[in-house]
């Protein structure tokens, strides 16, 4: 579908994987890429698996990545890609809030985090960013992430849900869309025994008393996160 010469070759357009289950955005996506000079799209995929199998195969220059696959979190692609192509840079292209989940991706692997209400410009912008080696946050993020280099302790967390693993985000948001704990541990790969533990941490760190009252919470928190 696209040239196979190396990264780099004189003239040759730079090489993007789109990886979201919403074919609107990834057609939107094509499109606003296809029209630049200097980018085409190699592949496109709709879930992790697809998309280690054509970075394995097609080795694209930069991949953009949704954080929301198939209903479970793209934290875990990122770090796989993390350790299977430690190279390939990285655009998480999300709609969810940065202030929760930019530094998380990084520190899984992205080198940029935009959130889906941006401007194609700031989108091609951030791509291109990334493409070259820098990492690109929105400034309010940047702002953040050095002023949490000199702060310590939980002062420096922004809320509780900042007290939350990666695993216990993926969990509440599962919660949050009406996935019981059965189904929870099939897509996560975990024991029912241990879905049920995430959970009990869960409603520690954020002070819930009770399922019910995780349940809404989660639910409240999911809806609040796809109205942004």
């Amino acid at each position: 579908m696209a040239s196979t010469d190396s990264a780099g070759t004189a003239g040759r357009r730079a090489r993007v994987l789109i990886v979201d289950d919403h074919p609107i955005v990834t057609q939107g996506l094509a499109q606003l890429i296809g029209r630049e000079p200097d980018l085409e799209v190699c592949a496109c995929a709709a879930d992790a698996v697809s998309a280690l199998g054509a970075i394995d195969a097609l080795k694209p220059d930069v991949a953009i990545v949704d954080l929301s696959l198939g209903g479970t979190s793209g934290l875990g692609l990122l770090k796989d890609c993390k350790v299977r192509h430690p190279d390939l840079p990285i655009l998480v292209l999300s709609m969810h809030d940065e202030s929760l989940y930019a530094e998380r991706a990084l520190r899984a692997g992205a080198k940029g985090y935009v959130m889906k209400k941006e401007p194609p410009e700031r989108v091609l912008a951030a791509l291109r960013r990334v493409l070259g080696g820098a990492i690109c946050l929105s400034d309010d993020m940047t702002s953040r992430l050095l002023h949490g280099c000199f702060d310590a302790g939980p002062a420096a967390l922004g809320s509780p849900m900042d007290l939350l693993s990666d695993r216990e985000l993926e969990v509440l948001e599962l919660i949050g869309r009406g996935v019981g704990t059965q189904q929870i541990a099939g897509t996560l790969h975990l024991s029912p025994k241990t879905v049920e533990t995430h959970r009990a941490h869960i409603k520690g760190k954020l002070q819930l008393k009770s399922g019910t009252e995780l349940l809404l919470h989660a639910m409240k928190w999911v809806q609040n996160e796809g109205s942004r």
